[in-house]
C-alpha cells in the first residue's frame, strides 16, 4: 500500500474513533456529572500541612516586591522630586503595595492554619490591615518616607514571626505581571 493512502486510512479511522468516543460520551447520566464535579474540602490536617508552606509562599513573594520595587528604589533616591524616572518609579512602588498588601493578608490567612504561626503572626494583623491605603500615597508621591518604612517594617515583622514559628521566609521577587494580577 503506498504511503499516503496508508495516512489518508490511518486518518479517517482516527476520526471515526474519536466520533465514536464522543458520541459515546453524550449520555444524559446527570448523577455521575454532579459528583464529579463536586470538589471535596481537604481536611484539617492536610490544612495545617500546607499551611507553613503558604504563608512562606505568600510572606515571601510579599517581601520580595517590598524589596525589588519599594526600598531598592527608595534608597537609590527614586522617589526625590526631581529624580530621572520618579513617576515610574513610583507607579511600579505603588502596583508592588498592591500586590505586597494582598500577599500579607493572604500570608496571616494562612498563618491560622498553623497553631505555632497563628500565635506569632496573630499581633501583626492590624499592621497588616494599616498597609491597605499606602500604595496609593505611594502612586502620588506622598510622604515617601513613611511609606516606605512602614512597609518595610510590617514585611520585617512577619519574616520574623515566620522564623520564630519555624517558618523561614526568603524574599521571592515577582515577575511585572504578577503585580498587575493583585
Amino acid at each position: 500500500m503506498p504511503a499516503p493512502l496508508r495516512r489518508l486510512l490511518v486518518a479517517a479511522i482516527l476520526c471515526c474513533a474519536l466520533v465514536a468516543g464522543v458520541t459515546a460520551c453524550g449520555g444524559d447520566d446527570s448523577d455521575a456529572t454532579a459528583t464529579a464535579a463536586t470538589p471535596t474540602a481537604t481536611g484539617s490536617a492536610q490544612q495545617q500541612k500546607y499551611a507553613k508552606t503558604r504563608f512562606v509562599a505568600n510572606a515571601g513573594l510579599a517581601a520580595g516586591a517590598t524589596y525589588q520595587w519599594i526600598v531598592k528604589p527608595y534608597r537609590a533616591g527614586k522617589f526625590k522630586k526631581g529624580a530621572d524616572g520618579r513617576r515610574v518609579a513610583l507607579v511600579k512602588a505603588g502596583a508592588a503595595g498592591a500586590f505586597a498588601y494582598n500577599r500579607l493578608k493572604a500570608a496571616s490567612v494562612n498563618a491560622k492554619g498553623d497553631p505555632a504561626l497563628a500565635k506569632a503572626v496573630a499581633p501583626l494583623t492590624a499592621g497588616i490591615a494599616a498597609l491597605k491605603d499606602l500604595p496609593s500615597k505611594l502612586r502620588k508621591g506622598d510622604s515617601t518616607d513613611s511609606v516606605v518604612g512602614t512597609f518595610d517594617d510590617i514585611v520585617g515583622q512577619v519574616k520574623d514571626a515566620g522564623k520564630d514559628a519555624g517558618a523561614e521566609v526568603t524574599d521571592k521577587v515577582p515577575s511585572a505581571s504578577q503585580l498587575t494580577k493583585s
